[in-house]
């Protein structure tokens, strides 16, 4: 059965437990893991020159978090099929362009060594996801696309998929996230969230709690006798 929170209020981050059980810390591609907006700016300058498309990427930014159809749904775009393979084609020749957060990949180590399992829950379709994760060089233990099964945030599946792949209860994960639908994902999957304060959008109401940068994520999360000395870098 699938758990909501009522207002879309997620629960708080879990404690270190004292049972040893499984930890799960999923995370956000775009504005999370890596700063991906160079990228997508060009693409969708590339879909207002192939297509006529007239609206500015403010207004496509807007939703980030969104899978691809949905923004243009919501933007009312037609021929999404043919937009859409225009976009991908040149998120693909400047995908270099994207560049990780700092401090990023150090974070992520710190938490594989404290025994988290880590998994990636993205509206990023896979063939343009794989490529980024791969450069961080980090072991996802499972990665949640819309090419997967159930419907995408900020529906609950991706997030308890993932965590069905992962093995670990809703009470015992985080979700780390930067927009609104990442915030309400969460929520409706009973997980706790807490808002990347170095991403691209803002928390909603009631207020997450909120990392400035992803080493931060290390104080939120992981008591001091967690950290093994040398693991943040």
């Amino acid at each position: 059965m699938i758990m909501t929170v009522p207002a879309h209020e997620s629960p708080s981050a879990p404690a270190a437990p004292n049972d040893h059980r499984s930890r799960a810390l999923l995370l956000d591609l775009d504005g999370v893991l890596l700063d991906t907006r160079p990228v997508m700016r060009k693409a969708w300058q590339r879909v207002q020159e192939a297509h006529g498309v007239a609206l500015p990427f403010r207004d496509y930014e807007r939703h980030l978090g969104r899978e691809f159809g949905d923004i243009m749904q919501r933007l009312g775009v037609t021929d999404t099929e043919a937009v859409r393979r225009t976009y991908e084609a040149e998120s693909v020749a400047t995908a270099h362009l994207a560049q990780e957060f700092a401090g990023i990949v150090e974070t992520l180590h710190a938490f594989v060594a404290a025994d988290w399992r880590l998994g990636v829950v993205t509206s990023k379709h896979v063939d343009r996801a794989a490529p980024l994760l791969a450069r961080l060089g980090c072991p996802f233990a499972t990665i949640r696309t819309p090419a997967g099964a159930g419907r995408t945030k900020p529906a609950p599946d991706p997030l308890l998929l993932a965590l069905v792949d992962l093995e670990v209860d809703p009470a015992a994960a985080v979700y780390v996230g930067d927009m609104a639908v990442d915030q309400e994902s969460a929520a409706r999957a009973g997980v706790a969230y807490v808002h990347a304060g170095w991403g691209y959008g803002q928390p909603t109401a009631p207020a997450p709690e909120t990392a400035a940068s992803p080493k931060e994520l290390l104080s939120l999360l992981l008591p001091a006798r967690q950290l093994v000395e040398g693991s943040t870098g």
